[in-house]
Parts: C-alpha cells; sequence; structure tokens
C-alpha cells in the first residue's frame, strides 16, 4: 500500500480491502488467528474506539496515530477474549426476547 499524500488517512484507510491491509498500512503487526476467529469483531471495535476521538479537531498525523492506538487496542482486546465475551457485535448485547437460556432453567423434584 502506498501512501498517497493528496488522500487523508481516513479515505485511505477505507480505499483498503482486508483487516490485514489495514493493519500494515497502520504498521502494527497483528495475530492470524485472532483476525481468523474474530476479524469483524475486531474492526467493529476499532471503529466504537475511534468514534470516541474527535478526529475532525487532529491533522492527518494525529488521525493515523488515533487509528492505530484504536486498532491495536480492539486486536488486544480479542487476543485473550472471544467475541461473545466482549459483545463487540449488536446482536451480543439484544434481549433474547422469548427464549430462556439454559443457566436460567432448575431442575424441579417433584
Amino acid at each position: 500500500m502506498s501512501c498517497k499524500p493528496d488522500r487523508g488517512v481516513l479515505d485511505q484507510m477505507h480505499a483498503l480491502s482486508s483487516a490485514e491491509d489495514l493493519f500494515t498500512f497502520l504498521l502494527l503487526p497483528y495475530d492470524q488467528s485472532v483476525l481468523n476467529r474474530a476479524r469483524l469483531h475486531v474492526m467493529k471495535r476499532m471503529g466504537d474506539y475511534l468514534s470516541q476521538v474527535e478526529l475532525s479537531a487532529l491533522d492527518e498525523d494525529g488521525v493515523f496515530l488515533e487509528a492505530r492506538r484504536a486498532l491495536k487496542r480492539a486486536h488486544a482486546d480479542f487476543q485473550t477474549s472471544t467475541p461473545r465475551a466482549q459483545k463487540a457485535l449488536k446482536i451480543f448485547n439484544q434481549p433474547r426476547g422469548n427464549v430462556v437460556p439454559m443457566e436460567g432453567l432448575r431442575l424441579s423434584v417433584q
């Protein structure tokens, strides 16, 4: 990936086609097994972290560093945890409706 100075960091990131490309662009190492297991979750979590930063107040170097920090942190979240435990996606946070989880059941002896 060649860096084009006439395009902003975010535009360049949006043009990338894979998570691996994003790690390479942001000069970060990654664990392929983490991406194989939680690729979408890592990308979603990175977006969540970036949404907490006022990127418009930063210059391009600042945006690059914040994006790098967010991706590094998101990747670390899933190195020792699972997507289900991290609940990065909306599906893990939605109420289950009329489904009763197994851990909610008790054995009744009659």
